[in-house]
């Protein structure tokens, strides 16, 4: 019997994992309980392995064209530029690192994106859909929805944010905090006398540390800004006039004039992590797992790679590969938790380098390691890694990437030299060292990097993307 999954949340966590469950064939439903579409940035940082994500699952080459790189930030005092600030220096690509640096694209538009594709695999997302409740037994969940139809499915996933649905209903403990003494005015907005192909801080001229920035949003004429309020200030309006009155307090001679509000709020650091992120045939994902403040860019990727390391299990179905799920990504979690808050106490704290994220923040370095799937090595590319990519040439010396092999829903086995190569269907290549002229469906390692990262004998790869140990895998 075909497999059903039930998604409540659209946003990038369940669009994402509608994608990666339609591709293999899984029946899922994705639902909304909101009645349009959210707009906004919101979430604007895509780190460089959700890229790679977005590459597997089809819809890199739209966000590249939407979006847009880092791009310097110009510093104004009082009205008068005094300097500039960039993320870091921008760095370029490797045979194991295609996509080094982050990537810039509001929100609304990336879900656009993850919709679209998710449509043409036959899933629309329902708008105006709520979960109105649900119970569950050991053969499967029944979903009650706002529109009173009645559902019967073999695993619920709420990725349904902060004020998850799903998770109040399994009474899972949202652990951590909301700082009320930080606060942050937030929202999209075209402005009149910034360029758009600059970042802006306006700082003011007796405080140069309060002001409000603005980042340029790819593809549209707004731009996202931010306004830290101070601890005793009043609540500010949230309007178009409120907003502008305080531009005019720090904008000096600039004559920056504001239009076009989109969206806005008074934004509080919300640092929480769910006690569990799965409870019998029910999981949590995304913000409705892990709650992040904006600083270091973490959340909207930590989401996507839940539901990138949820669906490909859940397609599976495997008591051993579900139980992982918690294991793997709740550790995840509160790791990129830590460096989310310690981002946010540096601005804080005024630390003029807190806008500079390194690689840290770049999410290739996560492992699992130490989860369930992983077996003990001491080699420096280790089960429960990040798989890297590498160029490699086929008989006719065509190029070829590793991720094109790995790419698809598949686990993927490959053989560099002459070891032994199992039957049992999972797609297998066979690499041969930098110079060799391949026979049949070998490849070449085109200049030594596949076997400078993975070694001579068997690896196999995860349809995630990680190194296994699982000599069984499903294809």
């Amino acid at each position: 019997m075909q497999v059903q999954v039930l998604v409540a949340g659209a946003g990038p966590t369940g669009l994402t994992l509608g994608v990666e469950l339609a591709r293999r064939g899984i029946a899922v439903r994705v639902v909304d309980s909101a009645e349009t579409f959210a707009v906004g940035s919101r979430g604007d940082g895509l780190q460089p392995r959700t890229l790679e994500v977005f590459e597997d699952i089809g819809v890199l080459d739209a966000v590249l064209a939407a979006g847009a790189p880092p791009c310097p930030t110009k510093v104004y005092v009082g009205g008068r530029p005094v300097g500039e600030r960039t993320m870091g220096p921008p760095a370029e690509p490797t045979p194991a690192v295609p996509y080094p640096t982050a990537w810039f694209l509001g929100q609304s538009r990336t879900e656009a994106i993850l919709r679209e594709r998710l449509a043409g695999l036959g899933v629309p997302v329902e708008l105006g859909t709520a979960l109105a409740g649900f119970t569950q037994d050991t053969g499967g969940v029944t979903a009650r929805l706002g529109t009173g139809e009645v559902v019967r499915v073999d695993y619920l996933v709420g990725a349904d944010g902060g004020r998850s649905t799903v998770r109040r209903a399994l009474g899972v403990a949202f652990e951590g905090s909301t700082d009320e003494s930080v606060r942050m005015l937030l929202g999209d907005v075209r402005a009149d006398g910034l360029h758009h192909a600059h970042g802006h801080w306006l700082g003011a001229a007796d405080d140069p540390m309060r002001g409000v920035v603005f980042s340029p949003l790819p593809g549209t004429p707004h731009f996202q800004f931010g306004a830290p309020l101070d601890p005793g200030e009043a609540e500010p309006g949230t309007e178009l006039a409120a907003v502008q009155a305080r531009v005019d307090e720090v904008a000096g001679e600039l004559g920056v004039r504001l239009h076009d509000l989109v969206w806005s709020t008074v934004w509080r650091p919300n640092v929480r992590l769910a006690a569990r992120f799965r409870v019998g045939r029910v999981f949590l994902a995304g913000d409705a797992a892990h709650a992040h403040p904006p600083t270091g860019g973490q959340g909207l990727n930590t989401g996507v790679q839940d539901a990138y390391n949820l669906g490909w299990k859940l397609a599976d179905g495997a008591p051993d590969l579900l139980d992982s799920y918690e294991a793997e990504r709740r550790a995840v979690a509160a790791h990129v938790l830590g460096l989310s808050t310690r981002s946010m106490r540096k601005h804080l704290d005024g630390d003029a380098d807190a806008h500079e994220r390194g690689r840290e923040y770049h999410q290739l370095d996560l492992t699992y390691r130490d989860g369930p799937l992983a077996a003990p090595g001491t080699g420096e590319l280790r089960s429960g890694d990040r798989a890297p990519d590498a160029p490699l040439l086929d008989a006719h010396g065509t190029r070829v990437r590793l991720f094109e092999l790995f790419r698809g829903p598949h686990a993927t086995r490959l053989v560099l030299g002459d070891g032994p190569a199992p039957a049992d269907g999972i797609p297998t290549y066979r690499i041969r060292p930098a110079g060799s002229h391949p026979a049949g469906g070998d490849l070449v390692d085109a200049a030594g990097h596949a076997f400078t990262a993975y070694g001579p004998g068997v690896t196999l790869v995860r349809p995630d993307g990680y190194v296994w140990s699982r000599p069984q895998a499903a294809a």
